[in-house]
């Protein structure tokens, strides 16, 4: 680039895995403009995971409780932010358009898009074949602000912190409920973006982890997974602590930091474990829209099972009653033996 971006936006509008995984660029670009102030737009319910991060001077939200902003009122914001250069990591046309009306001219999204004439430096990557990570896929968008993106080797800066007080609050809740680390991590949800495991497995999994390992085991869920995470609970036993809709994100991040293993589907719960440094053990269905080749823990300290059955499920796309006999088919003792893996790794780092 001729001249220098001092003040770039980076655009991530969806879900809370996006957003982490979107979170190691801002770090790149901090390295590349350390002068450069940098903000993210992004949803309420994901960027409260941001604040406080050290590599992002300001956030703008894209929504209220109503939902989107109103687009004369987003585009006076993105006026008055003066930004000379937007990278749209989850492209949009109405973010497109934004972007172009604010008068920021450096426009970097995806060449693919039918508005992608609204960005002035395209990206021509296709995502959805999976041929490398979502992270890396986002790390490739820098290369128009003149960033070369680094070589991880499968190790990524997140930039997380969790603050006194949310680990403070977390500890509060477990004593209350009897629970001392070691513990594990049960999240038996997807937010239906993923195919899900049995839960009488995961139930029959918790249970053989409190029996076997001694741990208490934690089951974790949002508001409307609570019926969910109770019949879970249920299925671990007496050794579990059902939490759902009880924990604000940070709150989550401290609980997850604290954790021994964490267990789960591809989630934003299982991006934010491996981000504050968590073993996981990650579930996923042989789907390519959702494999672990772009979706997976993005980390050496994790374990994955896809079902050894055909590609792109397609003994089940077509059950009415949603059974994934892929999903089925993974065992309890396969997920055990990688949870005393994490469990042992864990251990020995202290």
């Amino acid at each position: 680039m001729g001249n220098e971006p001092r003040r770039i936006l980076v655009v991530r509008t969806d879900r809370l895995g996006d957003v982490i995984l979107t979170l190691p660029m801002v770090s790149a670009i901090r390295r590349a403009y350390p002068g450069a102030r940098i903000a993210m737009l992004l949803r309420r319910y994901t960027g409260a995971i941001v604040e406080g991060h050290r590599d992002v001077d300001e956030i703008l939200w894209y929504d209220g409780p109503q939902g989107p902003l109103p687009f004369g009122t987003m585009l006076l914001r993105l006026r008055r932010g003066k930004f000379d250069a937007a990278v749209a990591v989850h492209p949009r046309l109405r973010i497109a358009a934004l972007l172009v009306l604010a008068g920021i001219a450096l426009r970097i999204g995806s060449g693919y898009r039918f508005y992608s004439v609204l960005f002035n430096r395209r990206v021509y990557e296709h995502r959805r074949d999976a041929r490398r990570h979502e992270l890396e896929y986002n790390m490739n968008l820098l290369r128009p602000l003149g960033i070369e993106p680094p070589d991880l080797h499968g190790e990524a800066e997140f930039g997380i912190t969790v603050p006194p007080e949310s680990r403070q609050r977390v500890e509060e809740l477990l004593a209350q409920r009897g629970v001392r680390p070691p513990f594990a991590v049960l999240h038996p949800g997807t937010g239906k973006s993923a195919r899900e495991w049995p839960r009488t497995k995961i139930g029959e999994l918790g249970a053989r982890i409190a029996r076997d390992m001694g741990m208490a085991v934690v089951v974790t869920g949002s508001e409307p997974e609570r019926d969910l995470v109770r019949e879970v609970a249920a299925g671990v036993g007496p050794s579990s602590v059902p939490l759902a809709g009880v924990l604000s994100l940070k709150d989550l991040a401290a609980l997850l930091q604290m954790a021994t293993v964490w267990i789960g589907h591809s989630t934003g719960p299982l991006h934010l474990a491996v981000a504050v440094g968590t073993p996981v053990v990650a579930l996923y269905p042989q789907l390519t829209a959702m494999s672990p080749r772009r979706w997976g823990p993005y980390g050496r300290r994790s374990r994955v099972h896809v079902p050894d059955r055909p590609a792109d499920c397609r003994e089940c796309e077509h059950d009415q009653a949603g059974v994934c006999a892929c999903m089925e088919s993974i065992t309890v003792d396969s997920v055990m033996a990688s949870v005393d893996a994490m469990r042992k790794l864990r251990r020995e780092e202290g």
